[in-house]
């Protein structure tokens, strides 16, 4: 019985080669472009939310044209496009704070830099996770719905 104590292994260490170095720094350029492009798609979005709501509230006649948008009115498609304009700066945000901290990493050796710039990309990949996960369960949801409708025959 005194046999029965696990061996704990020694602390392995991950060796990062310069080749895993110079694809790091490749994906922090990339992930800088793709922050600014997804701002850039914010900032856009902010400014048509804004100007779609003072269009339609100076032209109520296009309240028609908005298609599936237009039970919510000027100030919903306002909020909707706001919203929208969220979802793509979170994870733009976390995109250019990703390449900032890896390149900070990389370049000078930062290990809590690197260690920072993972964790970014982490929450990255479970921002989209959740996304995906909602849209599976809402397609889901509305196939369901379709079904037992009687949409289906």
């Amino acid at each position: 019985m005194e046999d029965l104590e696990q061996e704990v292994p020694q602390e392995v260490k991950l060796v990062v080669t310069e080749e895993m170095r110079s694809y790091f720094y490749d994906m922090s350029k990339w992930a800088r472009f793709l922050s600014v492009v997804g701002f850039v798609i914010s900032a856009f979005l902010i400014l048509g939310s804004f100007g779609i709501g003072a269009a339609i509230r100076a032209n109520p006649a296009m309240l028609n044209q908005l298609g599936p948008l237009a039970p919510i009115g000027a100030t919903g498609a306002t909020i909707f496009y706001l919203l929208l304009a969220l979802f793509f700066f979170y994870p733009s945000l976390l995109l250019f704070r990703f390449s900032a901290k890896g390149k900070q990493g990389i370049l000078f050796g930062d290990q809590e830099s690197l260690n920072d710039s993972i964790s970014h990309i982490k929450s990255l990949f479970k921002f989209w996770g959740v996304i995906t996960i909602v849209l599976i369960a809402g397609y889901f949801l509305l196939l369901l719905a379709v079904v037992t409708s009687g949409g289906i025959k």
